[in-house]
């Protein structure tokens, strides 16, 4: 029995439930069709958008794509929900919220206020109603600001993940690649370093790296070892000294089961990094990574549309107060996101929705080597993030991660960024890339040799 139908030219296409809608709305991708929900057409997806045009935004509240009962995601998002800020918009369809989003009076104060009010299911749905450039201009009004030791998302700002992993996670190559990565101004978003042993006393070692590195030059920045949340606690009760606490996370919990996590163990591990009190100018002390098809992945989607999943994970995140999420948009590989043009249109979908449920996003533009992809599908989705006002971006040496043993951007492509379009990094940073003379006016690196402070043991970071 059919819901919402509709025709298209001669053929009249019919929908049973809000979830098949929602699936066959949503831009061709290979995950959607390895899961079996994808439209069988372009007109059957067309047909699907027009009926998903006027559902009402309100219908998300009551008819639940994954029941209340059987998922605690949903829980979270239901009980969580602002009805009191979900108004202004609460009699619209998700045609007329697109409509809405657009215009020029809906801006930055008005959307920071509405995010408490939006689900993750409104939010997915009314982005695949979007063209590319709705995505980047809808992003580019939204604004995001969370601190620890420096601030992040401010207008006009770019930061940047220094992201020095090794293959056997030998400190020398690791300090070698921090190094290279601040003389290139990166590292104000967060040094982190995805281990290649998960283990508390690896944790440990590269913490007390990192910890020493910023202290002794007064770096204004954190630092994250990517390690499982468990790992990350017990460090805590060990004293290790941890800033950041990081997780993958996903849209539902049996996915998030799979990760070997709940909502639970995450609140004890953020509860536990307050504790510290480590941050100086803020206490977002959370770091969490997110790809379209992780739930897919571990056969945990509920048949749901892998973009609606990703989006979900976006409620996880933002009931723990972030200072970044991240989501890698290209690592899950071709599975998912087949190609240069699924991945951009992901990349942009992600940082949306991402930004108007009031989260901090980052992007991780990367492709796996058997996608049919290239650097410069990656340059162009590089360049509409930028354009769209996103938080931070990866900064990996050569834009080849050798651990992990993926593409993404490099060191070079931040100042790229920075120069086309006038941004600078976090503003503590970029004083402090001043003080060491490693840049100047924020964006333009000045030149330096072995006798530089950062290159020179025991140098002074207050008189280099």
């Amino acid at each position: 029995m059919s819901r919402w139908s509709c025709n298209v030219g001669a053929t009249r296409h019919a929908f049973g439930s809000l979830r098949e809608l929602m699936a066959k709305s949503t831009p061709l991708r290979s995950g959607d069709i390895l899961a079996g929900v994808a439209a069988a057409s372009a007109e059957e997806r067309v047909a699907a958008q027009l009926c998903l045009a006027d559902v009402p935004l309100a219908l998300f509240l009551d008819d639940l794509l994954i029941p209340y009962e059987a998922d605690d995601v949903t829980r979270l998002i239901i009980d969580t929900h602002d009805r009191a800020a979900f108004a202004p918009v609460a009699d619209l369809t998700v045609g007329q919220f697109r409509d809405w989003l657009l215009r020029y009076e809906t801006d930055s104060h008005v959307l920071t206020a509405l995010a408490p009010g939006l689900t993750p299911e409104m939010v997915a749905a009314v982005s695949k109603l979007m063209g590319n450039q709705d995505l980047v201009l809808v992003a580019k009004k939204c604004r995001v600001v969370t601190a620890f030791r420096n601030t992040l998302g401010l207008p006009g700002r770019l930061a940047v993940r220094l992201q020095p992993n090794h293959p056997t996670d030998d400190p020398q190559g690791i300090a070698a690649s921090i190094l290279d990565g601040l003389l290139y101004g990166c590292g104000d978003a967060v040094i982190g370093i995805n281990p290649a042993t998960d283990s508390v006393p690896a944790m440990e070692t590269l913490l007390k790296l990192i910890d020493e590195l910023i202290r002794r030059y007064e770096i204004p920045t954190q630092s994250c070892i990517l390690a499982h949340v468990t790992t990350a606690l017990e460090a805590m009760q060990r004293g290790a000294p941890v800033d950041l606490v990081f997780q993958s996370i996903t849209g539902t919990e049996a996915a998030n089961k799979s990760f070997g996590i709940t909502l639970s163990l995450l609140g004890e591990a953020r509860a536990a990094a307050l504790s510290l009190k480590r941050g100086t100018v803020g206490d977002n002390v959370m770091y969490f990574e997110t790809g379209q098809g992780s739930c897919l992945s571990a056969n945990a989607h509920h048949g749901l549309d892998q973009q609606t999943c990703e989006v979900r994970a976006y409620a996880v995140a933002r009931a723990f107060k972030p200072l970044l999420v991240n989501t890698v948009v290209g690592f899950i590989g071709p599975e998912y996101l087949y190609d240069g043009k699924q991945i951009i249109r992901a990349g942009l979908e992600d940082h949306c929705c991402g930004k108007l449920l009031g989260l901090p996003m980052g992007c991780d533009v990367c492709y796996t080597n058997h996608a049919e992809a290239d650097q410069d599908d990656m340059d162009t989705l590089l360049t509409l993030l930028g354009v769209a006002g996103c938080n931070f971006i990866m900064g990996v040496p050569g834009a080849d991660d050798i651990m992990l043993g993926y593409q993404s951007t490099s060191f070079h492509d931040s100042h790229y960024l920075r120069q086309v379009l006038g941004l600078r990094p976090a503003p503590e940073f970029e004083s402090w890339l001043e003080k060491m003379r490693i840049a100047t006016d924020g964006r333009r690196l000045l030149p330096v040799d072995g006798k530089h402070a950062l290159l020179t043991a025991g140098g002074d970071a207050r008189a280099p």
